[in-house]
């Protein structure tokens, strides 16, 4: 029987919710920032009363545990912790950053199983979070890291592209930085189509392998501890490659 999956998402300034069930799947987006710790509730509400669902019938409650934004890291894992709690559910964490493979899955020539698709997503202050991930095909298909997320410099990162090219890349750092972090041709995704739909997918896939954790282990993935440096700190890690977390 099909899991009914809730699947919370703030990792970035648009706001996803979607849930599915043996109803089908639905899914809503919208502009988050300061607003989305308000909205994840109402929204879920909405989405289990069109279902024609309530709480109780919910099996698990996934949320993107990061890297991403540090309030909105925080806003989904403790509404998802708060429910998983209060209903005695377990959660599901998902990595935002294989969300945004998912969800460049299928577009175009970055469908081709077995190589290397690399995310990168502007982290503010000339660094990106990025993340390899490679994708198996036929029954055991499904996301395999290669290189785990990590905040990077932009000069680390290119540094990186420039020994070993990504040929698939997902999110907007592409975008965001242009010719100061060069793709060598990559098949490139920089926007998002449906963020909770690959959120669900992967919390899906979670579910049936049994990748469940208690809601008083939920922790968001926090890559910097701090969201501005001094110039004599910037200077000072501008050679160390991969910034630190």
């Amino acid at each position: 029987m099909d899991p009914c999956l809730l699947a919370l998402d703030t990792a970035t300034e648009c706001l996803a919710v979607g849930l599915c069930s043996a109803a089908g799947q639905a899914v809503r987006h919208e502009a988050g920032g300061a607003q989305s710790s308000a909205r994840l509730i109402p929204l879920a509400q909405e989405l289990l009363a069109e279902a024609g669902l309530g709480w109780a019938a919910l099996d698990a409650v996934a949320f993107s545990a990061g890297p991403g934004a540090f309030t909105g890291l925080r806003s989904a894992c403790a509404v998802a912790q708060g429910l998983g709690l209060g209903l005695d559910k377990p959660l599901i964490a998902i990595d935002s950053l294989m969300t945004l493979a998912e969800d460049a899955w299928g577009l175009g020539p970055a469908a081709a199983a077995e190589r290397w698709h690399w995310v990168a997503q502007d982290a503010r202050m000339d660094e990106v979070y990025a993340a390899a991930y490679q994708r198996a095909s036929g029954p055991s298909a499904g996301w395999t890291v290669v290189a785990a997320p990590a905040l990077y410099t932009l000069a680390a990162l290119a540094a990186r592209w420039s020994a070993q090219p990504p040929w698939a890349l997902a999110g907007n750092a592409a975008a965001v930085f242009g010719e100061r972090l060069p793709t060598a041709g990559a098949a490139r995704v920089d926007s998002v189509s449906d963020r909770a739909g690959a959120l669900l997918r992967l919390a899906r896939q979670a579910w049936a392998q049994g990748r469940l954790i208690a809601a008083d282990d939920a922790l968001p993935l926090y890559l910097r501890d701090k969201v501005a440096l001094t110039t004599a700190q910037r200077r000072q890690s501008a050679g160390a490659g991969v910034a630190p977390a």
